[in-house]
Parts: structure tokens; sequence; C-alpha cells
């Protein structure tokens, strides 16, 4: 299992930026494909955006594409979303999550929060208007 620990979240005005980190303990952080989720009051959790295990590869929801930015540091165990013009929407408690059979299953369903087993407590964002 690996640990993980975000942090980053907090208020910010609509149109602003936050970096969200999610620091990774335990294991080789470069074995696992790394997630961000996120889950709003009143919806269900959803995805936000992925990377592969080095990098090469990321996926963005449509409702944060050109907006988010995710990228990681292996050698900090660390990856890392970067949040640009935020909006009222974006609200909600961000998680990060990690996979650790990667490969092509998480390349088929990067998407899905069944395809990772570890995951952080989260961090809240909210964003005013």
């Amino acid at each position: 299992q690996v640990q993980l620990v975000e942090s980053g979240g907090g208020l910010v005005q609509a149109g602003g930026s936050l970096i969200l980190s999610c620091a990774a303990s335990g294991r080789t952080f470069s074995n696992y494909a790394m997630g961000w989720f996120r889950h709003a009051p009143g919806k269900e959790r959803e995805f936000v955006a992925a990377i592969s295990r080095f990098g090469p590869s990321t996926y963005y929801a449509e409702s944060v594409n050109g907006r988010f930015t995710i990228s990681r540091d292996n050698a900090k165990n660390t990856v890392y979303l970067q949040m640009n013009s935020l909006k009222p929407e974006d609200t909600a408690v961000y998680y990060c999550a990690a996979d650790g059979v990667a490969g092509t299953r998480w390349s088929n369903k990067y998407w899905d929060q069944g395809t990772y087993n570890n995951w952080g407590q989260g961090t809240q964002v909210t964003v005013s208007s």
C-alpha cells in the first residue's frame, strides 16, 4: 500500500489559481499511475485528471480541460494539480488516488474510481463568486 496526503486546498476567488499536492510514501512512487478526483456536495465523486507512471500520458475531464494541469515528480514522490481560472463549480473536496496495477488496465479506465486502490484523505477547495 502507498499512503497519500493531499495539501494545498483553500478558499480562492473565481478566476484565481491553486496548486494541489499529493505526497506519497510507503512504496515506490513510480510504480503507480495517479489520478485526481473531486466530490462536491450533493454530487457523486468525479474524475478530474490522471497521469501515467512516468508522466508522458495525461488525461482530463472535459470540465477542467485547458484550465487544470496534472504533473508528477517521481524524485519527490509527489503529484500535483495546477488549477487555473477557477470557477465556483470547481468547489469540492479533491482526492488523489494511486493505481498500483497501472499498465493497460489503467490506460483503459483511468477515469474509473474502481481502478484506484489507494486514496488520500482529501483537501477542500472552495471557489467564491
